[in-house]
């Protein structure tokens, strides 16, 4: 599995982000992404033993598009610099926690687990489950399994609010998971970890340590 070649293209694509350059490189393109769905194959081929609701998820339903679908009139560039998946049940747009892998240049590539961009009614389920359980919530995040494969715990950089949700005292102790707008673990990997022979070795075991995690998140979702 060439994944040298996949970083080499991205790299290639950061510095000339533009449709004529795509099309003069269409076939190191699709060479490009057929050799991330492989990954993504082998990926799920190893984890769906642990994680058995990805059982039947393809690559086809998994990757996203390299073209930008939310390009603002400021945005030159029409491709994204990564190439990504979501490893959800249901495919990568469903309504659902899961794992999303992704390859970039220059350190830039990530494993994340979570729910990402969450709706408002989201948002308020799952807030409503850390305050009905947060002694569960905080042991999930406690996790030393957890922890060993994401060490900096629930990201805590994203998009928050700036006051106390409705409904929640300014006094909550979990105020400040309370307030964030997405909910998730991430680790990033070096150019060298994703060469690296035991790559795949690593992206499954963060997803099986991560299930207790994305479990909570969806059984939030679910009720």
């Amino acid at each position: 599995m060439d994944l040298a070649f996949v970083l080499d293209f991205l790299r290639r694509l950061a510095a000339n982000n533009n449709t004529a350059w795509m099309q003069a490189h269409r076939a190191d393109y699709l060479h490009a992404r057929d050799t991330f769905a492989a990954l993504v194959t082998e990926v799920l081929r190893q984890a769906t033993p642990a994680i058995p609701e990805l059982a039947g998820l393809t690559p086809a339903q998994a990757m996203f598009r390299l073209h930008k679908n939310d390009r603002s009139q400021t945005d030159p560039e029409p491709y994204k610099r990564r190439l990504g998946a979501g490893l959800v049940a249901g495919g990568r747009h469903a309504l659902r926690a899961g794992y999303f892998l992704a390859l970039m240049p220059g350190g830039g590539s990530w494993l994340r687990a979570g729910r990402f961009t969450p709706t408002p009614a989201e948002l308020a389920a799952i807030r409503q489950e850390i305050h009905y359980d947060s002694p569960g919530f905080h042991r999930l995040l406690e996790s030393p399994e957890l922890l060993r494969h994401f060490p900096a715990g629930l990201d805590r950089s994203v998009a928050q609010l700036t006051r106390p949700p409705r409904g929640y005292a300014a006094t909550d102790p979990d105020l400040p998971w309370l307030k964030l707008k997405s909910f998730g673990v991430v680790r990033l990997f070096t150019d060298e970890e994703v060469l690296a022979s035991d790559f795949i070795d690593r992206v499954v075991a963060g997803m099986q340590a991560a299930r207790p995690w994305v479990s909570f998140l969806n059984r939030a979702l679910e009720e």
